[in-house]
């Protein structure tokens, strides 16, 4: 039989590391299987219903630019670097999903529709460029020298148009911290349209602060410079850090002021304003198919059709399985009756979405990354870091940090939470699927199973790799948490010096910690003996590796990393950009690509925070942006 959740997902008061690691909680929990609609008074959004005539349509504009266009570009080969204007489109997103049939940005309830053509909005007044990253152009194969153009900081900040785009904002809902909250959609970001590169990959431009859409609701569309920053960095450190993200192409300025309540304490201030181009293979998220299958039969249809497009564009293999691949598995049930993945394309895609989440989850666990909001809004089908609100990598080792000042009553998205809140919002996916008749029971029961199965699995190796072991070791691991978290002990910096104990069991007890010592601060000797201890055993075990410890040093730094995206350090940079510097963020930029490397001359990018750092809107922030 599978096992039950013992606990409940929003309450995990773990003082060591997630509950999660301690069970497999794989099967359904009853309180998932309550009708999906959701009460009145979880229908927070109000929606305002007036009509207006856009001054210019999407349509019109795209098809007056694609008239003035490609003339000389027809026998441009497509292998060399492009220019902006030789970009291949494609907008299947726009070609084969239901769209609404407005295309104005006055809020309200848009139904039967995935998406609404939307024009960028945002005023600028000479826009500038604070950083763009070349490794995303050269997904693209756009030519770097692009960002020297003039026109650059007007067309990426949705104020010159570019060829061949067709802009729209998607419509999705989704539980915001356990609640459902009905329709959300891009309230602020504006998808450009889908490149093809030459490979036939499929790359999304999306403007976020680009102005207002249907889906803003009582917002203004707009983004600040500081989270901004923090996006665009973050994007491009978890990518190196080889975690699944989104990415940024680049962040530009808009030369106006927008209007924040940093710290919702009725203090707001002008900041400055700021546009970064993410970019994705798709932005599909668990929230677009949640919205349809909430809003009754006529919208079930739209459910499927998001399926099929996403299957189709994303997980091609899916569409091609035959039952010769015998793609099956028992669900442990006691008539013995089995998943059959090949007979339903639709299960085995839940399962997947469901293993590439679980997969994504155990690489942040790795590293000490917290999200700060895993709203079902927030989770890629593509298995994607995505939204990058007020996120944290961990400093002093705390399983019930989070980074989240609107999370701190409940801290349902802390760290220790996050893999179970992983496995919540599966659930909340697979009902949706189950709703439009695309799963049944046993096939949304073993996609949850899946994900636990490989949660555990992915995150055995990464820890095991963390310690350079030969081989996972519970025991040893969570005693190792335990002392962390007791001592307080900085995450990332711990594990990167760890690879410097020599695995020699005749070293004086002493001196067993002096390679430990830049981190373990102000321990009094019971802490002392109990690291000692750890230490022993640890020494022991490494005995068995058949390593030496230079081969071991090397292995465990090329999955440790000495440099992570701190919140002060992109306080530091946000500090300095304000005021119109923008060396600093550039400066991390080039840091964070290279986050395993030494980088002699950058060591105090991997110092330990300093006091200023704990301050609020530091070390925790508002969702506020």
């Amino acid at each position: 039989m599978l096992s039950h959740i013992s606990a409940s997902l929003s309450h995990t008061s773990s003082t060591t590391t997630a509950s999660f690691l301690l069970r497999r909680p794989f099967l359904r929990p009853k309180f998932l299987l309550c009708p999906y609609n959701p009460s009145k008074s979880q229908k927070r959004n109000r929606f305002v219903f007036s009509s207006m005539d856009s001054a210019a349509t999407v349509d019109s504009v795209a098809n007056d630019l694609k008239k003035q266009s490609l003339k000389g570009t027809e026998n441009v080969d497509i292998s060399s670097k492009l220019n902006l204007e030789e970009l291949n489109w494609d907008n299947s997103f726009v070609r084969e999903l239901p769209g609404d049939s407005r295309s104005d940005s006055i809020p309200r309830e848009v139904l039967h529709a995935c998406y609404t053509k939307v024009l960028p909005s945002v005023k600028v007044d000479n826009p500038q460029l604070v950083a763009w990253s070349e490794s995303v152009a050269e997904l693209l194969e756009l030519d770097p020298k692009e960002s020297e153009r003039p026109d650059f900081p007007l067309i990426f900040s949705g104020a010159s148009p570019l060829v061949g785009a067709m802009p729209y904002a998607q419509n999705y809902g989704g539980h915001q911290f356990g609640m459902w909250a009905g329709q959300l959609g891009d309230g602020r970001a504006i998808t450009l349209g889908e490149i093809l590169n030459s490979k036939s990959q499929r790359w999304e431009l999306q403007l976020k602060g680009a102005g207002k859409t249907p889906y803003s609701r009582f917002a203004d569309g707009l983004a600040v410079l500081r989270s901004s920053i923090r996006e665009f960095l973050c994007s491009e450190a978890m990518h190196s850090l080889g975690i699944p993200t989104t990415r940024a192409l680049c962040l530009v300025t808009t030369g106006k002021g927008v209007m924040r309540d940093m710290f919702y304490d009725g203090n707001p201030k002008d900041e400055p304003g700021a546009i970064v181009c993410r970019v994705a293979q798709s932005f599909l998220r668990f929230g677009s198919y949640q919205l349809h299958a909430s809003r009754g039969k006529k919208d079930l249809e739209i459910v499927r059709a998001l399926a099929d497009y996403a299957i189709r564009y994303h997980f091609p293999h899916l569409e091609n399985m035959a039952r010769s691949e015998s793609i099956s598995f028992n669900t442990g049930e006691e008539d013995n009756s089995a998943v059959d993945l090949s007979s339903n394309k639709y299960a085995a895609w839940a399962v997947e979405v469901a293993e590439r989440t679980a997969s994504m989850i155990a690489r942040w666990q790795g590293v000490g990354f917290t999200h700060g909001v895993m709203n079902t809004d927030n989770m890629s089908v593509l298995g994607l870091t995505i939204d990058y609100g007020p996120f944290g990598f961990l400093d002093a080792f705390d399983p019930n940090f989070t980074p989240n000042t609107t999370d701190l009553p409940g801290r349902r998205y802390c760290f220790a939470n996050q893999p179970d809140v992983g496995l919540w919002n599966i659930a909340q996916f697979t009902s949706a699927l189950s709703t439009a008749d695309l799963l049944d029971d046993k096939e949304a029961d073993y996609a949850m199973e899946r994900y636990g199965d490989k949660f555990m699995d992915d995150y055995q190796v990464i820890m095991t790799r963390k310690l350079g072991l030969a081989k996972y070791n519970k025991k040893l691991i969570s005693e190792l948490l335990k002392n962390m978290a007791i001592d307080k002990v900085d995450y990332t910096n711990f594990f990167r010096l760890l690879s410097n104990i020599k695995a020699d069991p005749t070293i004086p007890e002493d001196q067993l910690l002096i390679p430990l010592k830049a981190v373990l601060l102000d321990i009094g000797e019971e802490r002392k003996e109990a690291w000692t201890s750890w230490v022993k055993s640890y020494i022991q075990e490494l005995s068995t590796t058949g390593l030496s410890d230079e081969e071991r040093k090397v292995s465990m730094n090329s999955v440790n990393p000495k440099y992570i995206l701190r919140n002060y350090l992109c306080q530091t940079a946000i500090d300095a950009a304000e005021q119109g510097d923008f060396g600093e963020v550039r400066q991390l930029l080039k840091v964070m690509q290279c986050p395993f490397d030494e980088q002699p001359g950058m060591e105090k990018y991997a110092r330990l925070p300093p006091a200023w750092a704990y301050r609020p809107g530091v070390c925790m922030l508002s969702c506020s942006s």
